[in-house]
């Protein structure tokens, strides 16, 4: 008997090892897709009103001026520097638009789903972005808002005050907290993007973070990504290093203040760490690192572009 039931508890442990290690990489690993995105950037909703300003139109381009650092053409100017902040190097991309729809974001692959992934540089390159960073990594959570183009994708949230940051059609954000509105209710006021990550960091020109305050992915000092509104067709996007000898890397409160610096009205924290990268014009500009061993990309879900998206 007590053979038998050793057989059948090591048969059992075998057995429960191979679900716990399945079910770790269906969550982590195997890619699971939900739709296909591609040529679909201008969105289908209900009655189009939100997604207006992402509609194809007869632009009158300019030939653009192109530096190491720069872009400027007649509807878009980004312009680079690079700052030493807190024992950091930080890389803000100060951006110009004539119209909101130069703003997009971008799926892995064309593909909205779990585990699916790829380099915000290769991304970027696919869409022809003339600027790129990562976004909320979407695909890493079964749950939070994910409004991309004008298209809700994910209406699940985690029942919590998350926070998320809407993109509307006529170019302004705002800080919302998922418990205070629905997913179709954002749709509905023009939400054209939602982002799922946070937490805010400046609301109506004030910092809404202490300096003790951290999100649960973090330690207090690591790469970042943020993105700011500043007024009508101004945005800021942002990237520290961090994890290295070279650079600490900033706590949510120090790049709150910086943004304030910078005269961000809103801004939000998007995925950060490993995935914190900046792409310009095909070229990686920052030193992306994970936990401080390798200066390589991490593969994410999603990126935010700056460019002319294509219909």
């Amino acid at each position: 008997m007590s053979r038998w039931v050793t057989k059948n508890g090591i048969l059992a442990t075998v057995l429960i090892t191979l679900f716990t290690g399945y079910a770790l990489l269906d969550v982590f690993v195997i890619p699971h897709e939900y739709a296909d995105v591609s040529g679909t950037e201008t969105g289908t909703v209900s009655d189009g009103s939100n997604i207006k300003n992402f509609l194809p139109g007869n632009e009158s381009l300019t030939e653009p001026v192109i530096t190491d650092r720069s872009y400027n053409d007649s509807n878009i100017s980004v312009t680079i520097t690079e700052h030493r902040i807190c024992d950091t190097d930080v890389y803000v991309a100060d951006v110009y638009v004539s119209s909101p729809k130069y703003l997009f974001t971008a799926l892995a692959k064309n593909k909205f789903g779990r585990n699916i992934k790829d380099t915000t540089s290769s991304i970027a390159k696919q869409h022809g972005a003339v600027l790129a960073v990562n976004g909320d990594f979407y695909g890493a959570r079964n749950y939070g808002y994910v409004i991309r183009n004008g298209v809700l994708y994910r209406s699940v949230t985690a029942g919590g005050a998350d926070e998320d940051l809407v993109l509307y059609g006529d170019g302004s954000m705002k800080v919302i907290s998922e418990v205070s509105k629905t997913a179709q209710a954002l749709l509905n006021e023009g939400a054209v993007q939602v982002w799922a990550f946070g937490p805010g960091l400046i609301s109506d020109g004030e910092l809404t973070v202490s300096q003790t305050e951290e999100v649960v992915q973090a330690a207090s000092s690591n790469p970042r990504t943020a993105i700011a509104w500043v007024g009508e067709g101004h945005y800021l996007l942002v990237v520290s290093d961090g994890r290295t000898s070279e650079n600490d890397g900033l706590t949510l409160y120090e790049l709150a203040s910086f943004l304030k610096s910078l005269g961000a009205v809103t801004a939000y924290n998007l995925d950060g760490g490993g995935s914190s990268t900046m792409v310009f014009m095909g070229k990686v500009i920052n030193h992306p690192t994970t936990n401080g061993r390798s200066t390589t990309e991490r593969s994410v879900s999603d990126i935010v572009c700056i460019g002319y998206p294509k219909h």
